[in-house]
Order: C-alpha cells, then structure tokens, then sequence
C-alpha cells in the first residue's frame, strides 16, 4: 500500500507596504532625527514627516548610557519651527534592578508624593535600601527627611533640570549623604518621577511675592 502523501501547506507571500500616495506622489518616509537635552543618545525616527510625529511618545533603556543604573526613559515628541525636540514625560528603574538591589537581611522605604517644580507638577517615588534591619522609627525618618530634601531641591528647578539631575546622581548623593546622619543605606535612587500636570498659578505667585525684599517696620 502506497503511502498517502502528506498536504503541502501553502505558504502566503510577505505583505509588503507600500507607500504613500498623496495627489499622485509617491511620499517615502525617512529618518528625522529628534533633539534631546536629557540624554546623549542619538534620537531617531522613521516617519514619512516631522508632523506625522508630534505627540509621540519614544522609551530609551539608559542602562548603558548610566554604567548599570538601569533607567527608563519616556520621552514626547513635539516640533518646534524647523525641528524635532524631545520632552521628558517619566523617568523609572525596571523593575528587575529593583528585585535585584532589594536584597534578604535588609530594610527597604518606598514613598510617593507630589510636588510642583517652576513649570510642571511632578510625582516623585523615591526608594532607600539600608545595610541591614531597622527599626520602623528610623525608617520613617528616613522618609520623612528624603521628602523634605528632594521637595525643597526641586521646587527651584524646571522638568529638564530636575530629570537631568537625577540622571546625573546630582539630587541622589547629596541626599545619601545627609541620610547617612540618621543610617547607612545600600542604595538611595529615585524609583520614578513622572509629569501629571502643569504647576499650579498660585505657588508661582506665592514665590514672586516670596522674592520680594519685605519693607523694614518703621
């Protein structure tokens, strides 16, 4: 007996895009290359225009970039006359480094609050490893001062700057060294930081009048 042969399954053809046409041109896309003042990493995106990206949301793995602090990057696009530039929307670790930082035999404090820098209005996660088990007290200490230290270094500063800072480990250090008054910690980073909303119009107008010099009692 002949041994029936197995059906062949037809393979489809790869779809191939074709591209647009507009009044009988074709428009081929093209890389567009995106400014950003946060990271050095070299931005670009395939579009057929610049307009077609406005209001795009890119991600950047700055792990490389940071020498092993891995950070997540999410950047919008906006256009500004001629050119692309990129706007810092929320700036967090993955949550393997976490894992891997939070180790057994030692303490961890998490927070989150919001707080309005010159511009935009911020909700900021840090997190504090100790060396080794803690009391609740010193723990709560730990927070309470963090949040007094980041809400009075970021209220001075724009989105760019505080996103740049922490990038740079120059809002993280400082405060690691003023914690270690208090306890040693393992790690001291910022979890996330993200952009909810503009500042609100009367804290600008609370720190004009604040920059006034006040008239002498007579």
């Amino acid at each position: 007996m002949a041994k029936k042969s197995k059906k062949q399954k037809k393979t489809k053809p790869p779809i191939k895009h074709k591209p647009k046409i507009k009044k009988g041109k074709i428009i081929k896309k093209k890389f567009f290359p995106v400014e950003s003042e946060i990271t050095a990493t070299k931005i670009q995106l395939y579009s057929t225009s610049a307009d077609e990206l406005q209001g795009k949301t890119i991600k950047l793995d700055l792990t490389k970039s940071l020498r092993g602090r891995a950070f997540e990057l999410t950047l919008k696009i906006k256009k500004e006359k001629d050119k692309l530039i990129s706007v810092p929307e929320k700036l967090q670790l993955f949550q393997s480094y976490v894992k891997r930082i939070v180790r057994k035999g030692t303490d961890y404090v998490e927070d989150s609050f919001e707080i309005d820098c010159r511009d935009k209005k911020l909700r900021i996660k840090p997190l504090l490893v100790t060396r080794k088990r803690v009391s609740r007290s010193i723990l709560n200490n730990l927070r309470n001062q963090a949040r007094k230290h980041i809400s009075s270094h970021v209220k001075i500063r724009t989105t760019k700057e505080v996103f740049s800072e922490i990038t740079a480990n120059k809002i993280q250090k400082p405060l690691s060294i003023k914690l270690k008054k208090i306890y040693p910690l393992a790690l001291c980073e910022i979890r996330a930081i993200k952009v909810i909303g503009d500042a609100e119009k009367k804290g600008k107008e609370e720190e004009k009048k604040e920059d006034q010099p006040k008239e002498k009692a007579k």
